[in-house]
């Protein structure tokens, strides 16, 4: 049975639209897999002879044991933003006679051979080799490496059990955020030292391997735990019971004034409001106006005046960028029906257009009080704003005629990267790279006032070409249409 599973994924994997279609962007992600795992083994292999240089008075095996407390929260940290569990279209094999353990151990076990679970290997095993060339005791050594093999598996499952009482959260991020949080103070006011805790467990499981059963038992409850939670939800029914729930209209009428694209912008308000992950986004938009706090209160980045060119487009662009880039996915699970309507394609992109505008005015205006860290960065800011305007607008518009990633918009609200494919990581190359390279490199030949009219004059252009770049976005859109229809049929 497990054997027709992964024919099963195979099949769907290299039979989607979105491996089809997008073979260079595969390998290119390839290319960042090998990357990371270079700099993995480099760690494990130079991790020993760097910690006898800088460390020459402590055991290098001790004292790495001792830090591993702050790499399982930074794992646990990663994987929950960027981890999901590998579920199969399960709704298929409901109806046949087909077991439901035998479904939930094969998506248990998926998870195991996660890319998340090998890459930390290639920092482990080198740095234990290292260590048995040193002299350590090889049988100790084997010992820790296999301890730290089912830490990883631990860390692994109990990232999902997080998940699993976060999904249905509004801010489902504040589960993992509450559980880093008090291990982090615990161990930094002493209450409880994690970092000995640990870094003593696993030197004592080195010394005596029969205490190897510990984490061998709590791995186990993570893995039943995972399997009752996926066991329960696993029925036909749970799929189709509807969610009764009370829907608070808002008054909308203002957007009558936008004229033909106001029902456009209706039915985007409504779907920021009432679904999960939008809404979520939409709250998100306080980061946007605090993301100067992170770098102007620091002395480190006053005198680095390019970099106010990238921090005014992040703060005014908060909302074009992470609304922007997933243009139409947003709508992916009723596009064949929007596309099958009588509408004007150029409106429906218009709406789109107005909304990012207006959010971009609102973060300026909120972020007018950064003048209080000096004139310099309220002209940034401003400047930053009639670039994502004149400019950005129009590129993060043309950046989605490439999406193909379906996006369902009732599945975790925050850092869910579902529908994020290659194409939104390279968005962000013209979107924030090149304005403050530009403005970087004119800020260095000519001058603080060259570089803000830089950016002020090619987003003046860019608004005043606005139709005319419409169009043409617009005729790739239709270009792509019946693709995208393609795609977001897909459950990718």
């Amino acid at each position: 049975m497990i054997k027709h599973f992964l024919n099963l994924e195979w099949k769907q994997y290299f039979r989607s639209s979105y491996w089809q279609k997008n073979m260079a962007i595969n390998i290119l992600l390839v290319f960042f897999a090998l990357y990371f795992v270079v700099m993995f083994l480099s760690i494990g292999f130079g991790l020993l002879p760097g910690l006898k240089k800088f460390f020459p008075n402590e055991d290098p095996f001790v004292f790495a044991n001792g830090f591993i407390f702050f790499w399982i929260i930074g794992d646990l940290l990663m994987r929950f933003f960027m981890q999901k569990l590998p579920v199969m279209s399960v709704k298929p094999l409901l109806t046949l006679p087909v077991k439901r353990s035998t479904v939930v151990n094969f998506v248990l076990g998926k998870s195991v051979v996660s890319f998340f679970n090998f890459l930390p290997l290639f920092a482990i095993i080198p740095f234990g080799i290292m260590l048995i060339f040193d002299g350590y005791e090889t049988s100790m050594i084997i010992t820790w490496i296999f301890t730290m093999i089912i830490l990883v598996l631990i860390i692994n499952f109990l990232n999902f059990i997080i998940e699993a009482f976060s999904a249905d959260s509004e801010l489902s991020f504040l589960p993992i955020i509450t559980v880093v949080g008090v291990l982090f103070a615990l161990n930094h006011f002493e209450i409880l030292s994690m970092t000995t805790l640990i870094g003593s467990g696993l030197l004592a499981i080195a010394s005596n391997p029969i205490l190897i059963i510990i984490p061998i038992v709590i791995l186990a409850a993570c893995y039943a735990f995972n399997f009752k939670i996926l066991k329960s939800k696993l029925y036909l029914d749970s799929s189709l019971k509807s969610k009764v729930a009370e829907v608070n209209a808002a008054d909308l009428s203002w957007t009558k004034r936008f004229g033909d694209v106001a029902p456009f912008m209706q039915l985007d308000l409504k779907l920021i409001w009432r679904n999960k992950r939008t809404k979520s986004m939409a709250f998100l938009l306080l980061i946007g106006v605090l993301y100067g706090l992170f770098f102007y209160p620091n002395p480190v980045y006053a005198d680095m005046v390019f970099m106010f060119a990238l921090i005014g487009i992040v703060s005014t662009g908060f909302f074009l960028i992470n609304f922007g880039q997933f243009i139409p996915a947003w709508d992916s699970g009723y596009y064949k029906l929007l596309m099958s309507q009588n509408i004007k394609y150029e409106q429906y992109l218009r709406s789109k257009f107005i909304l990012m505008v207006i959010s971009v005015v609102l973060l300026f205006v909120l972020g007018i009080p950064y003048v209080y860290f000096g004139y310099k960065i309220l002209i940034a800011h401003f400047a930053a704003a009639i670039y994502n305007i004149g400019v950005n607008t129009h590129v993060i518009l043309w950046g989605g005629s490439f999406n193909r990633k379906k996006i369902d918009l009732d599945k975790k609200a925050a850092f869910n990267y579902q529908g994020t494919g290659a194409v939104q990581w390279l968005i962000g190359i013209p979107l924030m790279l090149v304005p403050m390279a530009l403005f970087g490199l004119v800020n260095w030949l000519a001058g603080f006032a060259a570089a803000i009219a830089l950016l002020i004059v090619l987003g003046v252009v860019g608004i005043v070409f606005h139709k005319k770049l419409m169009k043409g976005i617009t005729k790739k859109y239709l270009d792509s249409k019946y693709k995208m229809i393609d795609a977001f049929s897909q459950d990718n």
